[in-house]
Parts: structure tokens; sequence; C-alpha cells
């Protein structure tokens, strides 16, 4: 196994990752930046008024791209065992 490959293998698993988190960081970027309009519209100054809905967004999200996540994480070790497989 090269350079190369090891590298290859790198990028690979950090592209996974941001895959794999994405969908749960946009759904918590989208709820927070509700809530806080809805604090700045209200006027409450809350500091912990955020948490919750964010939990409760980001928990709901991982149960519905489950699926697509397993999926996904399951090509990319696939992909690795192959290569081990193989040899490189």
């Amino acid at each position: 196994m090269t350079g190369a490959d090891v590298l290859d293998i790198a990028s690979d698993g950090i592209w996974t990752l941001i895959i794999v988190s994405a969908p749960m960081m946009i759904v918590g970027l989208l709820v927070g930046v509700m809530v806080a309009l809805f604090q700045a519209l209200t006027q409450i100054q809350e500091q912990t008024l955020v948490f919750v809905p964010k939990i409760v967004a980001i928990f709901v999200t991982l149960l519905l791209v489950l699926p697509f996540l397993g999926a996904t994480m399951g090509a990319y070790m696939s992909r690795v065992v192959d290569m081990i497989i193989v040899g490189g």
C-alpha cells in the first residue's frame, strides 16, 4: 500500500464523515436560527430555550436518515475491506 492509497482512504473517510454528519448539522443550524429569530422577535432572553428544540429536531432527523447513514457507512467499510483483501 502506497502513500497515495492511504491518502485516498483518508480522503474518502473524511468525505463519508461529512456526508453522514451533514443532515443533523444542517437541521441543528436551521432550528437554532429559527429559535434565535423567535427569541429576537419576542425579546425572550432565555439561554436554555434553544437546547430542547435542537435536541428533538436532531433526534427526529437521526431517526429519519438512519437507513441512509447506515448504507453510506457500510459502503465505505466495504471499500476499505475490499482494499484490505486485495492488498491495496
